[in-house]
């Protein structure tokens, strides 16, 4: 009966990762990528809501701190 050649934990642990990498590329291969028109859009509409959000957060802010500022001081 011959030997059966165990694998390394480093030898698994290449295979493993090689493995992972191949799975990322195949599913890379399936992403439908957006146009530079469309791109540009969803770049604009994260900016947009970003800077809404940011001016309700800082009137929102400013009123805490105007009322706070009434209450104690």
């Amino acid at each position: 009966m011959g030997a059966v050649k165990k694998p390394t934990n480093t030898q698994a642990q290449t295979e493993k990762a090689s493995e992972y990498f191949k799975g990322v590329i195949n599913e890379l291969k399936k992403v439908q990528w957006p146009n530079r028109r469309q791109l540009l859009t969803y770049t604009g509409v994260v900016l947009v809501t970003s800077a809404i959000v940011s001016v309700l957060l800082w009137v929102v802010d400013s009123g805490l701190s105007f009322v706070l500022t009434k209450m104690l001081g």
